[in-house]
């Protein structure tokens, strides 16, 4: 079924690589604009994880353009809500209008339990994480109202927003936030016949889970874990025999959700997660 988004336009955060790439080269694939954001830098000192860079931006606007769609892109940090609003507002005056918005950026840091978290990776995590997501989305809502065609809102959640793991206490919180905007969103904004839904991934192959630091996360009785350590351990989480998914799986839920086969679908937490919360 091709053009599932024929003739839309999404706004995605975190889009410069890893899942947010993905949701836009799905989204291009089938037929919408994009209007792309990433931070494109190191937020924090976690140096586990590889920063964004803006040549990963570029590398998303040439796969979109590769699909012969539009698209509007610009870095802009989500904690930053004149920043993100501006880049929308342009966004949409040069395609023409906003019918989907994806807020997906996130950050992993940290490593402790909650009581010796810092209060730098709590408010880093939180500032991205949650404050972040609602950001994005009031930025974009007026957009989405004024254009009087109801919309698609997802928020990129986690298992760990509907259930909690040791030493990421403050991803947990931010992930569990994520739900309680999704669901109040949803409520206030239905009469706009605008959906809000959320997806919880479990661990996916991207930088922000394939990192020393996860792999050694996992496999602390190892010295140098990779990822076939790893994924002994990972599987564990599992009922289907993976350790982790792969980005298009998640593009998959949000083509769902962002498209009309997804019409009467608002406020629901949607796992993509190998049967994780069955465990």
């Amino acid at each position: 079924m091709a053009g599932r988004v024929e003739g839309k336009v999404a706004f995605i955060t975190g889009a410069a690589r890893g899942q947010g790439r993905s949701h836009a080269v799905r989204l291009a694939e089938e037929g919408a604009d994009i209007i792309a954001v990433d931070v494109c830098r190191r937020i924090g000192t976690n140096e586990d994880i590889p920063a964004s860079s803006p040549e990963d931006l570029a590398e998303t606007v040439e796969l979109v353009k590769g699909l012969n769609r539009r698209i509007v892109a610009a870095e802009a940090d989500v904690r930053d809500y004149d920043e993100l609003k501006a880049v929308v507002d342009n966004g949409v005056e040069q395609l023409g209008g906003l019918d989907v918005v994806v807020a997906n950026a996130g950050i992993g840091n940290g490593g402790a339990t909650l009581d010796k978290t810092s209060e730098a990776d709590w408010d880093d995590m939180i500032g991205v994480n949650l404050s972040g997501v609602w950001k994005t989305v009031k930025a974009a809502v007026p957009h989405l109202i004024s254009g009087g065609k109801g919309g698609s809102i997802i928020l990129t959640s986690s298992v760990g927003g509907l259930k909690a793991y040791p030493h990421t206490g403050h991803y947990i919180a931010a992930k569990h936030g994520v739900v309680g905007l999704m669901r109040t969103f949803a409520v206030e904004l239905g009469q706009h016949s605008i959906r809000v839904n959320s997806v919880h991934p479990t661990n996916v192959n991207t930088p922000l889970f394939m990192n020393e630091g996860t792999m050694k996360l996992f496999r602390p009785d190892l010295e140098n874990p990779g990822p076939d350590d790893m994924a002994v351990v990972a599987q564990m989480m599992h009922v289907l025999p993976v350790g982790w998914v792969e980005p298009r799986d998640i593009s998959n839920a949000v083509l769902f959700l962002a498209s009309d086969e997804a019409r009467y679908v608002t406020g629901l937490p949607m796992t993509v997660d190998a049967g994780s919360m069955l465990k």
